[in-house]
């Protein structure tokens, strides 16, 4: 088939593009500017991703859309700004052009934070997201639900939790680089339990949601084979790094008051508190199951951290 892959350019956008060559589709690529050193995509840069952008010119022949690309939160610029309404102007567009089926790569952020009674999230839960990222994914799904009603494309939205792999940035990459330098780290005593999802497990998932008949309209949470506290976490990274984990013992109460630090607080708290998610529904629906484990992904990703670092 032929796809249309927003945000191509990305850590998950790459990846997703390779998983698509490798598969035996084509990909059309949309990037902001530039073209990637990527052989067999054909890119196409848009500049920023608006409700005026013309995607006339980049949509024909295709049949799947899968939407990765999204605006970093502007101070104030609250959850039914620009995003919603560009996700959603593509849709309408693609429907139009003949795309039978959008996918939305939204994020777990948009039901919350923490599952703080041990119960782990489902797809029916009530959304309460608790920053401006989750609002934005949150709205940015309404609106394409709004806009797949009205159009009649078919809307497969995907919640992943922390996606992790070789190239991972962010708080994740700073947590390989603490266990890469033998830095202490407090978190012996912590019992949480985190889903998380390997990259490549991501895009077997992605693919299949936007090509499988059962998937017409849905909402599937992921995660890989087993939930993670935090120790175990960062003793799998050691080993992929041939490394001893450095795990000392810090007291509950000292961990909760940290967590109130500005600037320390946010990564902190996903380091202690427990954010898990029930896919059974997925599974069951799509016969899917992660190629990768996570203590398979979690090395993988370690490995080349070390290697590149």
């Amino acid at each position: 088939m032929r796809f249309l892959v927003t945000g191509a350019s990305g850590f998950i956008g790459r990846a997703l593009c390779r998983g698509l060559l490798e598969r035996g589709h084509s990909v059309i690529g949309i990037v902001r500017q530039g073209r990637p050193d990527f052989a067999g995509v054909e890119w196409r840069a848009v500049g920023d991703i608006s409700q005026s952008t013309d995607w006339s010119p980049h949509l024909s022949g295709v049949e799947r859309v899968i939407h990765l690309a999204a605006r970093a939160h502007r101070p104030g610029g609250g959850a039914g700004g620009e995003e919603p309404a560009a996700a959603a102007a593509l849709l309408r567009a693609a429907a139009k052009a003949g795309a039978r089926r959008f996918v939305q790569m939204s994020s777990i952020k948009a039901m919350g934070e923490e599952t703080p009674q041990g119960a782990p999230l489902r797809p029916n839960d009530p959304p309460a997201p608790e920053d401006a990222y989750g609002r934005v994914k949150l709205a940015t799904e309404r609106a394409l639900e709004a806009a797949a009603r009205e159009d009649g494309c078919e809307l497969v939205i995907l919640r992943p939790p922390l996606v992790y792999g070789p190239g991972v940035k962010g708080n994740f990459r700073a947590l390989l680089r603490l266990v890469a330098k033998g830095v202490p780290l407090p978190f012996a005593g912590v019992e949480n339990k985190r889903s998380l999802i390997f990259l490549e497990n991501l895009v077997d998932l992605a693919v299949l949601s936007a090509l499988h008949p059962a998937a017409t309209h849905g909402l599937f949470l992921c995660r890989d084979g087993e939930d993670l506290s935090t120790p175990e976490l960062i003793r799998a990274i050691a080993l992929g790094m041939g490394r001893r984990a450095r795990l000392t013992r810090l007291p509950p109460a000292a961990l909760s008051l940290a967590r109130h630090i500005p600037g320390l607080g946010a990564p902190l708290s996903r380091l202690t508190l427990s954010l898990t998610v029930e896919d059974g529904a997925t599974r069951a629906l799509l016969g899917w199951k992660p190629p990768f484990s996570s203590r398979a992904g979690l090395v993988a990703t370690a490995r080349s951290f070390a290697e590149r670092d």
